[in-house]
């Protein structure tokens, strides 16, 4: 529940324990919790995580589609303050559910991306984020402030809804903020690349890459093994 709202996120707990609890949050992307993301949460849960899928929109207000997904997208997105609250609501479900509260990193799909990389702007009390094809744009208003959490941007070098200057802002921001960063372009790849359920057409936009959607993975799990010890 958040400000009156019943969430219903997607927890899986660990076939093991691995590095005292260690918990990932995954923020999915703007459909909601959908199969790719429970995927990834289960996958996890096998390696020894809890990983636990934050409910965005809450009970009842679901998009039914993309043109719903994309305004409710956009809601948050306008309204950041928002969506930092369902984003802490879910961490603190995580660590409800087992997770150790000083082993957790968040990683998030697309609009999710763009979700984990502010849990990374506000400071919120994580050890790193991961951004799978995550939107990096920010309002200029925005005061930069130090950024603690190790951050890692995984990215479609073809994705053509980040354009170019949203990456270089971005990138400066990363600089501007001390941050401990990463960036890591996949060749052939557009937005969406890591989801085996957004087709295979890149003329659209988006669309799954085997080869971007392995490599990322890896580099996830190596980001883990990482932030985690």
């Amino acid at each position: 529940m958040e400000n009156g709202q019943q969430l219903r996120g997607y927890s899986a707990l660990p076939a093991r324990e691995i590095r005292e609890k260690a918990g990932v949050l995954i923020l999915p992307a703007w459909m909601g919790i959908d199969d790719h993301a429970k995927e990834a949460a289960l996958s996890l849960a096998k390696m020894g995580y809890h990983a636990f899928v934050a409910d965005i929109y809450g009970e009842g207000k679901y998009p039914k589609n993309m043109e719903e997904a994309g305004k409710m997208a956009g809601y948050y997105k306008k309204n950041i303050g928002e969506y930092h609250k369902r984003i802490q609501a879910a961490l603190d479900q995580l660590i409800k559910a087992g997770a150790d509260p000083n082993r957790i990193v968040v990683i998030g799909y697309c609009f999710g991306g763009t979700g984990a990389i502010e849990a990374a702007r506000m400071n919120m009390a994580v050890k790193g984020v991961v951004s799978f094809h995550g939107g990096l744009g920010r309002d200029a208003a925005r005061a930069i402030q130090t950024i603690a959490p190790k951050v890692l941007v995984l990215h479609g070098a073809d994705d053509p809804y980040v354009p170019a200057d949203e990456v270089a802002t971005f990138q400066q921001e990363m600089r501007d903020g001390k941050a401990d960063w990463q960036m890591i372009y996949y060749a052939g790849a557009v937005h969406a690349f890591s989801d085996p359920y957004a087709g295979s057409d890149n003329s659209k936009g988006a669309a799954y890459n085997a080869k971007a959607a392995s490599r990322s993975w890896e580099h996830m799990l190596v980001f883990l093994k990482e932030v985690l010890k």
